[in-house]
């Protein structure tokens, strides 16, 4: 008997095991995402790269990130979720490895834009809807809030310690740590990770009934992801939806979580400080994102995004006035945004698995998911851009407050046409 049918026969659902070795798998993949924050400023001096440049594989990263998450889901669903988080996992410990090794720009955007965006591409949201969906038929909303968190955590975990590596032993020490933890968890993924409840003798979460599972054999994985896509842009809801998380991904990792650590350097304010506040941004992310999970089950999913989005235009506009330091504009604005980082992800899942149907699900979060880094790394670079040209994140920070705005009025359209207004007026 394995270990996991072993753990399988105790009294602890083993969904509860397989959603915590997820997290564990997503909060690395957010460390390392997160890492190049931290990088920036140490690259710009060593190499004299310029912020533009440097922003620029940022973003490659982040496009790659999201363009992977279809395929990826279709992957997942054909060869298996265990097999794909170890190679995805070895990928990033490899990737992240060889920077240590880069003295060009060509490198950079190889490693840092190609290999490492691809790696946490695989390791991403759509990872998480998935084992949610497969292994949970009771408390889905809560514990993809749980999952979505782990990004948050991610930065709380290793984000104020990598800034105190670069700031004492150099850039090269965060790096190899970061790369030590993605190899370090792969055993553990190999060892107890399943791809679904019957291969140890269960049923989803919830499920009281018995249940036949219908999996889909010698079916083309790209023609199916690219088919669902095709399927999703002859609906207004995929437009809607897209539409709304390309600017939470402007407004979240492309902005935020690449360039307020340089911004608060830009300000005077030391990296390992600027790194800790990015990590109390974490802890209240976490409980937004988990409360945002619990509300998803119960409450109208557009609205909670209208506010979620609003809420978040708000802070991002208040955000350049705030880095005086006699004021507590900061601390303000990173609880009242760290609340608020990702807890757009349930809802959003909710609202998709609604329009599109469960069998669809994955696939299409992941082409929403796409276009949420396609945000992201616009921003990235967008912003990088600027500051390198204006000498100053203003225009930045204020004109993706006003997206956040725009996609505020937006969701509330979600849902509203003929065909699925009726789905949207309770959650499932």
């Amino acid at each position: 008997m394995s270990l996991a049918s072993y753990l399988a026969r105790r009294s602890l659902h083993y969904s509860w095991i397989i959603a915590g070795l997820t997290f564990l798998a997503l909060l690395i993949a957010a460390g390392i995402r997160a890492t190049p924050s931290v990088l920036i400023v140490p690259l710009e001096h060593e190499f004299g790269w310029s912020r533009a440049t440097i922003s620029l594989a940022i973003s490659i990263n982040l496009v790659l990130y999201g363009l992977i998450g279809p395929f990826a889901a279709a992957v997942l669903e054909q060869i298996g979720i265990r097999r794909t988080m170890v190679f995805a996992l070895a990928l990033l410990g490899v990737g992240v490895g060889l920077t240590t090794l880069m003295s060009t720009q060509w490198q950079l955007i190889l490693l840092w834009g190609v290999v490492v965006g691809s790696g946490t591409g695989i390791i991403a949201l759509v990872l998480g809807a998935i084992v949610v969906n497969r292994w949970f038929a009771e408390r889905r909303g809560l514990v993809l809030g749980v999952l979505t968190a782990s990004t948050a955590t991610g930065q709380l975990v290793f984000l104020p310690v990598l800034a105190s590596l670069v700031e004492r032993f150099g850039w090269r020490s965060a790096v190899l740590t970061i790369s030590a933890v993605a190899f370090a968890i792969i055993p553990l993924i190999a060892l107890l990770m399943r791809d679904r409840p019957s291969e140890v003798g269960l049923r989803p979460f919830g499920v009281k009934t018995k249940m036949v599972e219908t999996r889909q054999q010698g079916v083309n994985f790209i023609a199916s992801t690219l088919d669902t896509l095709w399927l999703g842009i002859r609906r207004r809801d995929f437009w809607l939806l897209s539409g709304s998380f390309f600017i939470c991904g402007a407004s979240t990792n492309g902005l935020i979580g690449t360039h307020l650590i340089p911004a608060c350097i830009d300000h005077g304010i030391p990296e390992v400080k600027a790194a800790g506040l990015l990590a109390v941004m974490g802890i209240f992310d976490f409980v937004g994102t988990t409360a945002s999970g619990w509300l998803s089950d119960r409450q109208n999913n557009r609205y909670l995004l209208f506010w979620y989005y609003g809420l978040r235009g708000l802070s991002l506009i208040f955000l350049p006035f705030s880095f005086d330091p006699h004021f507590y504009g900061l601390s303000i604005f990173a609880v009242f945004y760290g609340l608020d980082w990702i807890a757009t992800v349930p809802p959003t899942v909710r609202l998709t698995t609604n329009v599109f149907g469960k069998e669809k699900a994955g696939i299409m979060f992941g082409w929403i998911v796409a276009a949420h880094q396609i945000g992201a790394a616009t921003a990235a670079f967008g912003a990088g851009a600027l500051r390198t040209w204006q000498g100053s994140y203003l225009q930045a920070f204020i004109i993706s407050g006003v997206l956040c705005l725009i996609a505020a009025m937006l969701v509330l359209r979600i849902g509203q046409s003929p065909l699925t207004k009726d789905s949207q007026v309770t959650p499932a």
